[in-house]
């Protein structure tokens, strides 16, 4: 049986989502129904409240959707690496909308404390309510383990929010027994917490899809794999320098620097290069879309000496993570590799340390010292 193509993943993922998100927008109307007539009903600010933080989470179910269509267009002349990013846009919207909705509903329970209302809770509705929290469980532990099944990072939040908002509507459901059983309402002020993780629970949704629009650093589990995918191949004493470019959820471009011995052929190179991206494309579905090289000295014992005395004088210093690409010509003199500097160093005060050390150590030699970002583990 043949392996799926990248193409047919991804509109299965683009499947899985739609169908998901559906689901999930019925449900929310259908309990947000529900809840606003209790809600009416028994004069209850709380309850009407998390009927409408049920449809606010509706209504990010369907831009969830309009953002995986819009982001599964194909690439075209003026987006050739296609429209991936849209999801983070959409995104930013929802969140945006939870925010909103956190924000209109701590007004509205505000308003209830300084002017209080007397509620009137039926078993019916308790009943009702109950109801509603275990459907809630039912659909966030459905919607979060589809959303892991296709890395789907809206998913995953949805279905962590809706877990949420089971226990949220489970303090309703307290202060609404609390007061019929001792005539205390504490449901205005229930109100005020509901809004308050809601306005947290936008802005933490705000902040990560910030993140990914900007660029974060690329999971730590997918560079290791790439680098051992790499590594993997005889030839290849180390693979340095990977950087991810993130076009949207799952749709990664990297280019990376690969070591290999000073006796290698051009053609040779070809070869590899080309083998070793079509199994990072394969594995990991990663597409490297640059591989340079490294060339190490080979047959030559006082090149290993010489490495292994520098790497020891740039490896002292705690802000040097990684030296690599060390290359020497004893002929014309000539030394060059590149250190990879954390962020607690600026690079120019870095390499004049690096520069007045190994000078000293190496007057004969010339020097070139290539400074490398931290950009992946």
């Amino acid at each position: 049986m043949s392996e799926n193509t990248p193409s047919q993943i991804s509109q299965s993922r683009d499947r899985v989502i739609i169908l998901t998100s559906v689901i999930g927008i019925l449900t929310n109307v259908f309990l947000a129904a529900f809840k606003a007539g209790v809600g009416i009903i028994s004069n209850s600010i709380a309850v009407i409240l998390d009927a409408v933080n049920n449809l606010s989470d509706a209504l990010s179910s369907i831009i969830t959707i309009v953002g995986t269509k819009l982001a599964g267009r194909l690439p075209d002349k003026k987006h050739p690496l296609g429209y991936g990013r849209i999801e983070y846009l959409s995104a930013m919207i929802v969140s945006g909308i939870v925010l909103y909705a956190g924000i209109t509903s701590a007004v509205e329970s505000v308003k209830k404390i300084i002017h209080p209302e007397k509620a009137e809770y039926s078993v019916v509705s308790l009943v009702i309510i109950a109801v509603a929290i275990v459907a809630k469980l039912v659909l966030g532990t459905y919607v979060k383990k589809q959303g892991e099944k296709v890395n789907s990072g809206s998913l995953i939040a949805s279905g962590s929010d809706a877990m949420f908002d089971a226990i949220l509507s489970s303090s309703v459901l307290v202060s609404a027994i609390i007061f019929m059983l001792t005539g205390v309402s504490l449901e205005a002020y229930v109100g005020v917490v509901i809004s308050v993780f809601i306005i947290k629970s936008g802005i933490e949704m705000m902040s990560e899809t910030l993140n990914d629009i900007l660029g974060a650093r690329a999971d730590s589990e997918l560079t290791s794999e790439v680098k051992r995918i790499l590594n993997d191949e005889p030839e290849v004493r180390g693979a340095y320098d990977l950087i991810m470019y993130n076009y949207g959820p799952d749709k990664n471009y990297a280019s990376v620097h690969l070591e290999l011995p000073d006796t290698m052929k051009v053609s040779e190179v070809d070869k590899l290069t080309r083998r070793a991206e079509g199994r990072v494309y394969k594995e990991t579905g990663v597409i490297l879309t640059g591989v340079s090289v490294y060339s190490y000295n080979t047959g030559d014992s006082e090149a290993a000496r010489i490495q292994n005395d520098v790497r020891a004088k740039v490896m002292s210093h705690d802000w040097a993570l990684q030296m690599h690409g060390f290359y020497i010509e004893p002929e014309s003199k000539d030394m060059r590799f590149d250190v990879v500097m954390s962020f607690d160093i600026k690079p120019k005060e870095g390499l004049e340390t690096l520069y007045r050390e190994i000078r000293q150590a190496y007057p004969d030699y010339n020097i070139q010292i290539v400074p490398d970002v931290d950009v992946s583990d």
